[in-house]
């Protein structure tokens, strides 16, 4: 997965991280031709984001915290500031 497609997915799931409790039920949503079903728990101030992507059912494991996102999606490591992501998804718009 691409960068801007990464960030994109991201920026999504931010957008949903601020209403999140921990132990919160799986979510979803769709980018690109893809459905990424996740859940969000929050340890300390870390958020962490994890779950699959469809169809191909790769996983991803992302840790927000100090204004960056760092883990892993589909086996490729991603590292990127939150200001980042949120300014591909609105550049994609």
């Amino acid at each position: 997965m691409s960068y801007v497609i990464v960030s994109a997915a991201a920026a999504a799931l931010l957008a949903t991280v601020a209403s999140a409790e921990p132990a919160a039920p799986s979510k979803s949503f769709e980018r690109d031709g893809m459905t990424y079903v996740y859940t969000v728990s929050t340890k300390g101030e870390r958020t962490m984001i994890n779950g699959r992507r469809y169809p191909d059912g790769k996983r991803f494991s992302l840790t927000v915290n100090n204004g960056r996102v760092s883990g892993v999606s589909g086996g490729m490591p991603v590292s990127f500031r939150v200001a980042d992501a949120s300014s591909e998804e609105i550049a994609s718009r």
